[in-house]
Formats: C-alpha cells, sequence, structure tokens
C-alpha cells in the first residue's frame, strides 16, 4: 500500500496543495496534527485534508489548543495570538472535524502520534536520550511522528543504549527496519533551514520511506498573512525555513 504521510500543515493550503499534487494517487493518507495554527488558512487546510480518500488524521497541540483542549499560555505570545484567530475563524463543521481526532492510531506495524509515543499531543523528539524512553511507550515496528517540524529518524536496537538519530535526506527512498520513529517534516512550515515543503511516501509491504521536498510560492502565504495580521516572526521564518 502507497501512504502519503505528512504532517504541521499549519493552516499553509499552498504547501498543501503542492504536495498534494506532487504525490499523485495514494492508497490511504496519514496526517499526523497540526492541521491550523500559524498560518492564514485554517478552514481551507481543514476542508481540503477532510476530502482526502482513505484519511488517518491525529490530533496536534495547535489543533487541541483550538478546541481549548490546552490552555493558550502554554504556547508563546505570537502563537497565542494565531490560536486565538483562528478560534474566531473556524466553521463549526471543521471544528467538530478536530474535536473528533485521536490523540494516538495504530495501524498495522507503524504507530501514528503527534509529538511522542509517551505524550502523544506535547512532548518533542528532538534528542537521542528522549527518543531513547520513548520507545517504551509503543509495540510496533515503527513509530510516525511529527510537532518538531524536523525530518528526522531515531533507530533503536537491542544492542543500543541511545538511538542513532539523523535528519532524512531530501528527495531519497530510505529503507527502514524496526525499531524507528520517524517525522516526515512539517508542511507548512519548516525549521530545518530548507523553505521547501517536506512529506513522505511510504510503502507499508517494502518499508520503504521516500523523504521529499517540493517548491511552493512562499509570497503568496506570506502576502495572505499579513492581510489577516498575522505575527511578523510567523511570516518571516517561511522564507528561510526556521
Amino acid at each position: 500500500m502507497r501512504v502519503l504521510v505528512f504532517s504541521d500543515v499549519h493552516a499553509n493550503l499552498t504547501a498543501l496543495e503542492r504536495i498534494l499534487a506532487d504525490a499523485g494517487s495514494c492508497d490511504a493518507v496519514w496526517c499526523l496534527g497540526d492541521v491550523v495554527g500559524y498560518g492564514p488558512d485554517p478552514n481551507e487546510c481543514v476542508e481540503c485534508i477532510r476530502r482526502l480518500p482513505n484519511l488517518t488524521c491525529i490530533l496536534g497541540n495547535h489543533d487541541a489548543a483550538v478546541l481549548g483542549l490546552i490552555e493558550v499560555e502554554a504556547f508563546n505570545h505570537e502563537a497565542r495570538r494565531v490560536i486565538q484567530w483562528t478560534q474566531q475563524q473556524l466553521t463549526d463543521a471543521n471544528r467538530d472535524f478536530l474535536k473528533n481526532l485521536p490523540e494516538r492510531v495504530v495501524i498495522g506495524d507503524v504507530t501514528l502520534v503527534h509529538g511522542s509515543p509517551r505524550q502523544p499531543v506535547w512532548e518533542y523528539l528532538l534528542d537521542a536520550q528522549t527518543a531513547r524512553h520513548n520507545f517504551d511507550f509503543f509495540d510496533t515496528s515503527f513509530c510516525f511522528v511529527g510537532h518538531t517540524h524536523l525530518p528526522i529518524l531515531f533507530h533503536l536496537n537491542e544492542f543500543d543504549s541511545y538511538p542513532i538519530g539523523g535528519y532524512l535526506p531530501p528527495n531519497q527512498v530510505v529503507q527502514l527496519t524496526p525499531r524507528e520513529i520517524v517525522n516526515p517534516g512539517s508542511v507548512g512550515q519548516p525549521r530545518d533551514r530548507d523553505p521547501r515543503a517536506a512529506y513522505a511516501i511510504y510503502d507499508t509491504e517494502t518499508h520503504c520511506f521516500e523523504h521529499r521536498r517540493v517548491e511552493y510560492d512562499v509570497t503568496q502565504v506570506q502576502h495572505r498573512m499579513r492581510l489577516a495580521a498575522l505575527p511578523m516572526r510567523h511570516i518571516e521564518r517561511l522564507s528561510l525555513g526556521w
């Protein structure tokens, strides 16, 4: 089965449409959360994702905050502003879609979460030590995560004290082997110094994970963000991938 895997769209419709066009036909879609937040197109992104066939979508921390499930005070000032703005923009139907998203799903030999298997909505997996503790919280061969906006893989075998971690090379296929935690990066707000939208194609039979990067019209998104009076820092960072 050919699966489109992506995360952290963050209300960036232009980037989302670009990765969908680039991916082509897939048998299933796995979205790892944070459909909204930061960007100017919350309703459009939710509606676009809702229409995708064979969709599995996970709850992200920004999605949860918009629903009032996480206190906005847990976010920095700029992120808080966008969460409050998004709360005013979302339609009831799109809010209901987010409200029904699970925090964790297991499909075959893959566990899907947004943050980490230990804390599905909020924890960041940024280093080997944190990743090591999280291998105890899922039983499948693989765990796919988002949240950090970094395309990265952590591998642990029975002889390692700590997992081996490394960034996924763009536009290359990686052969996954048990046990691994994998992050496809961010569609709508990359933070690895590469402004191109990130996503992956995963083959459930061969366990090949193809990390892809595609360019999109960043200036178009920045223009919509300015019209919505969203924070300048969020606007500028799209150009830098940070």
